[in-house]
């Protein structure tokens, strides 16, 4: 039984990738998939990493006002300093490698 599961299974993915590959030898047709994959992040309601990441390093001080900021917010007024330091420690090291190019 387990075997059949398997061929099968094998079968299909190699029919997939048989079809993949036909359709990605066309540059044009690569492109519209990179571009169908950058929309994606948009069209599921995710935000930019860097609106989120702006406003881990000050949760009090940003306009939008989610349930998810208010808790980074009221964790930062308990003492919590995690998100705070690793903000600033990914901006030093932003900074440093601008300088650096």
């Amino acid at each position: 039984m387990k075997k059949r599961t398997m061929l099968s299974t094998a079968g299909a993915v190699g029919a997939i990738s048989l079809t993949a590959s036909y359709f990605l030898k066309d540059k044009s047709n690569r492109e519209k998939l990179k571009q169908g994959v950058r929309k994606v992040p948009g069209k599921l309601g995710m935000g930019s990493n860097d609106e989120t990441f702006e406003d881990a390093g000050a949760p009090d001080q940003s306009g939008d006002k989610d349930l998810a900021q208010f808790e980074n917010a009221k964790m930062v007024s308990e003492g919590s300093q995690f998100g705070v330091q690793y903000y600033n420690e990914h901006k030093n090291n932003n900074e440093i490698e601008n300088q650096q190019k």
